[in-house]
């Protein structure tokens, strides 16, 4: 085959040319530059790229290296055709099956069991149960005035070094109730809402906390309380109301609703709050801290 003379703004263009002329690859084009080309000053003075190409000729390549290629397996998968028996395949796919059957009956074997095992899990009514029954009457410790000095020191020193690790201004007001058993705590200051946390978590977090360095060496369990900016009260009158708003959505759409995750004392209000309700009935469902009331319809 003759040169062909390709041009272009670049080298690399008119090569492209040449291969989309000779419908192949720069790889299988014999190129030779002729001019690189020459951009100029804002399009004065330039000249385009030339080059020339030709296919290469590799045609006589190729059948010697097919030939070569398949000299050598071709006998080699008649000789695989004939030491295969057609007694052998027969008796293999005979024994696939007999295994196949055996397989699947031990498979069927096992899913039965599976199955009535997993049934008795899902019982939330004795959760419910467990919630809903009053609480017994715990046995209140009467403690002398020292002690209850030493539990609300416990308490002080915990709760200031607390607060001065968290950089805040708080004044900490504590009444033993000793009848009860409860140490109630309230908190007055600024920014108490970086207390409270979301939906009270922190508060709940620090009571907890509170709750084991004042039972910590003691008989009798004391109950803490802390709050601040009224905030308890104020969860409660909002609870109530979510709760008497569920029940009526439940009754209208007639469907089951369940509520975000609380702690057992807010789920407890929720119970209380619809105890008396004709047309629902509450339970708990989930493992804590996911552990959230369901409200439905009464069963008539």
């Amino acid at each position: 085959m003759e040169f062909r003379e390709f041009s272009a703004k670049t080298v690399d263009e008119a090569i492209t040319k040449a291969s989309i002329e000779y419908e192949t690859s720069s790889e299988n084009l014999e190129i030779q530059v002729i001019s690189q080309g020459k951009a100029g000053f804002l399009g004065f003075g330039a000249k385009p790229a030339i080059i020339r190409a030709v296919k290469k000729e590799i045609e006589e390549v190729l059948p010697k290296e097919t030939a070569e290629s398949a000299r050598k397996p071709a006998p080699a998968k008649k000789e695989e055709k004939k030491s295969v028996k057609p007694q052998a395949v027969k008796e293999e796919k005979k024994e696939q099956k007999r295994e196949n059957k055996k397989d699947n009956r031990k498979e069927i074997k096992k899913e039965n069991p599976v199955k009535t095992q997993e049934k008795p899990k899902e019982t939330p009514a004795p959760e419910k149960q467990a919630e809903e029954k009053p609480r017994e009457e715990r046995k209140v410790t009467l403690r002398t005035e020292e002690e209850i000095a030493e539990i609300k020191e416990d308490a002080q020193k915990f709760l200031t070094g607390v607060f001065k690790a968290m950089e805040l201004q708080v004044e900490i007001k504590m009444e033993y109730k000793n009848e009860e058993g409860n140490l109630n705590i309230d908190f007055e200051g600024d920014d108490m809402g970086i207390l409270i946390g979301k939906r009270g978590q922190t508060l709940d977090s620090l009571q907890y906390l509170t709750s084991l360095v004042v039972n910590k060496g003691r008989q009798g369990y004391i109950r803490v309380k802390l709050d601040t900016e009224d905030y308890r009260n104020r969860r409660k009158e909002t609870l109530e109301n979510l709760a008497r708003s569920i029940a009526y959505k439940v009754r209208k759409t007639r469907r089951p609703v369940s509520l975000e995750p609380m702690n057992p004392y807010e789920r407890r209000i929720i119970h209380s709050a619809l105890q008396g309700n004709r047309f629902v009935e509450t339970y708990s469902e989930g493992n804590e801290p996911y552990r959230h009331v369901v409200v439905k319809l009464k069963n008539r």
